[in-house]
């Protein structure tokens, strides 16, 4: 393999406009460690091999487009034209995509290759990557691990150094998880900020496209690369984001350890101390953020996931109700006991959210939290089941700290590496959230840039 595996897309970009690497080269090193990782971890669905060298081969000399030549990938939830699209679901085993996906037509635009699909549990439904059709993707840290979900392929394509990026969506922290686990910068952008068009409904309140990348570099990459505005979404953002400058030293921090009312490993309560630490010492004013959300609030963006899988999805319920996942079958059957009336009431329930989320970030520019509050359970759902219990201790124990901020989803999210577990789960990884007011990925971005070169990105290798 050659000197593209794991090198960032400026370093792609150096290799390609120097003339010390073709496009071709640099898709055919993807592609070698795609085909080398796959049996082992399972990240992707379809690698299309012969047309992204086709690609590379048609480019000619370097243009000047932002991803010119780069290799990349889609989540197997956004549709690229002609290109088979399962969904992770035996419903959708041979379907076939007519049409391409704002985001796909952006990274295609500004020059990417896209080398595959990547796996995702069944309708994205679930925070583990494993599905009826495709199986399980694997953490590349640890293989007896799940990545997380929804972008669990993604994320494993990156982390092990198939891509630089890679695409996924995000309706209940389905970037940011995944990252968290597999080591890497995920960023949920402001509602709309990336137009969101591949659901059968545009007027969708907490779903996003977003990036998983090695580095925060590479996030903006393919945030400025597939950002709207575009009419495609009725909820585009109309004034594009750009990197500026940020003084750290005139930001000021709420931070958080469990949100007000979760559970949390001791090692993740840790890093966000030490992250809250290396801020202060940049000079940014940091206090402690009052209670944000309660458990009944998770309740609440869980309601609205089922009404979601009902209403897209619950045909196939009534169809083929054998070949989905239980938890799928389960989470139709709760979207559909809610009364529309029910529904409406979950949007007093986010107004709530939104009054303490908002009552912070008048003051602060920023509010850091875990992404995860437990390291990574099994790779695969039944495992992962079996290792279920109850807890009396009044705590809230959910290991995803990320649903709820899809409540409150104008805000930006980018979760970013803040260090590893010890122990039994000696090197896997551990996330901090930063989160942000609305538009403000720049912000965001630049506090989880100087964690990053604080802390160090973790390297798989």
């Amino acid at each position: 393999m050659g000197d593209s595996t794991f090198a960032t897309i400026a370093r792609q970009r150096e290799l390609i406009t120097s003339g010390q690497a073709s496009a071709l080269e640099i898709v055919d090193d993807a592609l070698a460690r795609a085909a080398e990782v796959q049996p082992s971890l399972n990240c992707f669905v379809e690698i299309w091999a012969d047309e992204a060298r086709n690609r590379a081969r048609t480019l000619g000399p370097h243009d000047g487009r932002p991803l010119f030549g780069i290799p990349v990938a889609i989540k197997d939830t956004s549709p690229w034209e002609g290109h088979r699209l399962t969904l992770g679901s035996r419903t959708h085993a041979s379907h076939v995509a007519d049409t391409t996906g704002w985001v796909v037509e952006r990274l295609l635009a500004a020059g990417a290759v896209i080398i595959g699909s990547t796996n995702t549990p069944e309708f994205a439904h679930a925070g583990i990557t494993d599905n009826p059709l495709h199986g399980a993707t694997r953490n590349p840290w640890n293989l007896e691990r799940t990545t997380g979900g929804s972008s669990g392929g993604s994320a494993a394509a990156v982390a092990s150094g198939c891509v630089a990026v890679a695409e996924g969506s995000d309706m209940g922290g389905s970037v940011r998880i995944p990252s968290a686990w597999c080591g890497l910068v995920g960023l949920k952008p402001s509602l709309g900020r990336i137009p969101m068009d591949v659901l059968p409904g545009l007027w969708d309140l907490i779903s996003h496209h977003g990036p998983l990348a090695r580095s925060v570099d590479d996030a903006w990459e393919f945030l400025l690369a597939t950002q709207g505005p575009s009419l495609r979404d009725p909820y585009s953002v109309h004034a594009p984001t750009a990197r500026r400058a940020v003084d750290l030293s005139s930001l000021k921090v709420a931070w958080s350890v469990d949100l007000g009312c979760w559970a949390v490993h001791d090692e993740v309560v840790r890093s966000v101390v030490d992250v809250v630490e290396l801020l202060g010492e940049a000079g940014a004013s940091c206090q402690a953020a009052p209670a944000l959300f309660t458990a009944h609030d998770n309740m609440v963006w869980l309601q609205l996931w089922g009404i979601f899988m009902a209403t897209y999805y619950g045909e196939h319920y009534d169809a083929r109700a054998d070949d989905l996942d239980r938890d799928v079958r389960s989470l139709i059957e709760l979207g559909r006991a809610l009364s529309a009336v029910d529904a409406k009431r979950l949007e007093i329930d986010r107004t709530l959210a939104w009054k303490r989320v908002a009552s912070v970030l008048e003051h602060n520019d920023v509010i850091v939290c875990p992404t995860m509050s437990q390291p990574p359970g099994p790779a695969t759902k039944e495992l992962n089941d079996r290792r279920a219990h109850r807890h009396d201790d009044g705590r809230h124990h959910s290991e995803d700290m990320t649903s709820v901020w899809n409540l409150v989803s104008p805000l930006p999210i980018v979760s970013v590496p803040a260090g590893r577990h010890t122990g039994i789960d000696a090197g896997l990884p551990i996330g901090v959230q930063v989160v942000g007011r609305p538009g403000r990925e720049d912000v965001v971005l630049a506090v989880a840039q100087h964690i990053e070169r604080a802390i160090g990105a973790p390297n798989w290798r």
